[in-house]
């Protein structure tokens, strides 16, 4: 499939998409139970996408009721390993050759830089379909050691039906993070996209049915949190519940899950991750783009974004220097432009709670060194500059609570001892990074950090090999890797007496 290259291209076939904004149950596009639709709109410009189906508690009835009997029937959850294996690299394969098409919804829908959609978030979910697809015939069960007069099994099942709740910033990604390990396990699945980027989510399911996933293994539930994913979280019929986003959120689903069936809960949730950069760093340059890129890539709308930044004082002033020298490049330009190094924030509410935030840090006294306005790079859009503020004290608001935006606060620090205690004096610990070329130093802050993901020289590192999530309030349980896996599934012991 022929792949755009510049943003003519990309807007002529932006013209041309058809949207579909009803919910997918049971295996085919339905209506919300009431009838209810919202609109849903492009933060490129502001303009109206499509009607989108606002689910609520009937419907949340109706794709459990389809995913259990789904279930029960055996047609996935019974089928042979090879068998899964077969549909989900088919659904990879699907992925990757409508990958123009999903890359534009994505943007469409949040406002990203359609050449990061493309090559960063379809990419990234093609390969985690592939990789847990071939996955999958290498999990092996255990015998356990017994005497000669005893068999010890011990067995992976299913959960049953597991409700999953994704966020807006990766809405692609974050959706083949946890479908793709609840599918390979044999779970039947009811999906709630954000209301903010519902669209692709909807298309997945439907090439998911393409790729030969039977009728209510996959459901798709559009709609608020109030509406759709709190019932999800309640319903006494849904055995696992997983969810990335924000941790206050997370904590209110944590409750849902134990005021309903105890059901298996786990949640990635938010972060404020330091990068610390000492002043023996191998490459300051190096240092400071990927500390520019680190907190202004996809505008700053990342769970894992480099917000903090903590550097050694001696070098404090040449390398924030550098940092803003970077970060004045990625300024907001037209997401469909193929070029553009940063998009639109989501929507008019998160950006405006980003300018409050801008505006929190001028009252608290830290200094700014670039940017600070929103612009207008396409009329009617939702975009704000890279900004950076220096000399911040790490108990300053814009210093401890989740922008989610391009917002980076500077702070300096004396010696290693106060990096780390400023480092872990957070409630967050999702993913920390460190500079150095003392490779000592480096094992030994990255063994303190309280951090589920930790980079050295380095931001954003790993692949799907490696586990993703956090320690404190960012969150439990891990995405990727052969762990993810274990939210999935049940451990059963059968112990057979052979005398």
């Amino acid at each position: 499939m022929s792949r755009p290259d510049t943003q003519e291209a990309w807007q002529a076939r932006a013209e041309a998409l058809s949207l579909r904004g009803q919910a997918f149950v049971d295996g085919r596009f339905v209506d919300a139970a009431s009838g209810k639709t919202f609109d849903n709109l492009s933060p490129i410009d502001g303009r109206r996408l499509c009607a989108v189906a606002e689910c609520e508690a009937e419907d949340v009835e109706r794709a459990v009721t389809a995913a259990r009997r789904s279930f029960e029937a055996g047609r996935w959850s019974a089928s042979a390993p090879r068998h899964r294996k077969k549909v989900l690299l088919k659904l990879a394969s699907l992925v990757e050759q409508h990958a123009p098409e999903l890359a534009l919804l994505e943007t469409l829908d949040m406002g990203k830089p359609v050449s990061d959609a493309l090559n960063v978030d379809v990419a990234a979910s093609v390969r985690c379909l592939s990789w847990t697809a071939e996955a999958i015939d290498k999990v092996y069960d255990e015998i356990a050691p017994t005497g000669q007069d005893e068999l010890g099994l011990v067995t992976r099942e299913p959960l049953g039906v597991v409700g999953a709740i994704v966020p807006w910033n990766f809405p692609l990604l974050m959706a083949t993070w946890k479908l793709a390990p609840a599918l390979a396990m044999g779970n039947s699945v009811v999906l709630k996209p954000s209301e903010k980027s519902p669209l692709s989510a909807l298309r997945l399911a439907e090439l998911a049915m393409e790729a030969g996933l039977p009728e209510g293994v996959l459901n798709v539930l559009p709609g608020f949190g109030r509406g759709a994913g709190e019932p999800l979280a309640l319903h006494m019929d849904v055995d696992g519940l997983v969810f990335t986003g924000s941790t206050a959120v997370g904590k209110h689903l944590l409750q849902c899950a134990g005021r309903s069936n105890m059901k298996r809960a786990y949640m990635e949730c938010g972060g404020k991750s330091p990068n610390l950069v000492f002043a023996d760093a191998p490459d300051l340059r190096a240092a400071a783009k990927a500390a520019a890129s680190g907190i202004f890539y996809n505008q700053g709308e990342v769970c894992t974004a480099a917000s903090r930044l903590l550097v050694e004082r001696s070098i404090k002033d040449e390398f924030v220097s550098l940092v803003a020298e970077y970060g004045a490049r990625m300024q907001p330009r037209h997401p469909l432009d193929p070029g553009a190094p940063m998009g639109a924030l989501v929507d008019e509410a998160q950006t405006q709670r980003v300018m409050d935030y801008i505006a929190k840090g001028e009252e608290g006294g830290a200094r700014r060194v670039l940017g600070g306005s929103r612009i207008e790079p396409v009329a009617g859009g939702c975009y704000v500059e890279p900004t950076i503020f220096d000399d911040v004290p790490h108990t300053a608001t814009i210093a401890r609570e989740e922008i989610f935006g391009p917002v980076l606060a500077v702070t300096a620090f004396e010696d290693e001892a106060g990096a780390l205690r400023i480092a872990n004096d957070t409630p967050y610990g999702l993913a920390a990074g460190l500079w150095t070329r003392d490779l000592s130093r480096a094992h030994r802050v990255a063994r303190a950090l309280r951090a589920g993901s930790v980079w050295v020289n380095y931001w954003d590192g790993g692949d799907m090999t490696a586990p993703f999530g956090g320690y404190k309030q960012s969150g439990n349980g891990r995405d990727k890797s052969l762990h993810a896996f274990d939210k999935y599934t049940e451990l059963k012991a059968t112990w057979i007496n052979l005398g």
